[in-house]
């Protein structure tokens, strides 16, 4: 790769990251203020709630995504065994701890990234669980991560419009 292959690539990167970067605080921001009893209310009769989703985005997307796909971190690998179900949080879990890990898996995800050029392809994946992978380098996964970020974004803007009314970045 040369000089100018390598710039291109890292500024490829750090756009992608950048726009992964506001789908995230997006995900926190239309959660602030909220308390434990309000992201652990069911809000569809699934019992799908916010902090549940935000759980998902942390092991199922964050973690999953860049730490085991990307990376091929062994630990993380063999840790995603012990998820039974990512959306449920037990009740007795403080929704700050929930977003912690979240801001954290990001951190993580991030530095994981930023090292690593575009058409870096996927350190694992499991063909036992989901076949032939349909992503195949970071850029892939960066553009997939964001996309699901985003929509779940926009679930979370939902349930805070239920919730108490307010509204994500609304004109007045």
């Amino acid at each position: 790769m040369t000089a100018t292959t390598s710039a291109r690539a890292d500024t490829e990167i750090r756009a992608l990251l950048t726009c992964l970067d506001a789908q995230r605080r997006h995900v926190l921001g239309i959660l602030d203020e909220l308390g434990t009893e309000a992201l652990q209310r069911p809000m569809l009769p699934s019992g799908w709630t916010c902090l549940g989703l935000v759980q998902h985005l942390t092991l199922d997307v964050e973690r999953f995504w860049f730490r085991a796909v990307i990376t091929g971190d062994p630990a993380v690998i063999e840790s995603l065994d012990d998820i039974d179900d990512a959306w449920q949080v037990a009740p007795d879990v403080p929704h700050t701890k929930v977003l912690e890990r979240y801001r954290r898996e990001a951190d993580l995800a991030d530095t994981a990234v930023a090292a690593l050029a575009a058409d870096t392809p996927l350190a694992w994946w499991p063909h036992h669980l989901f076949g032939e992978p349909h992503l195949h380098t970071v850029r892939d996964v960066l553009l997939h991560v964001i996309t699901e970020t985003a929509c779940h974004a926009g679930h979370l803007d939902t349930a805070r419009e239920l919730i108490d009314g307010r509204r994500w970045m609304v004109l007045t």
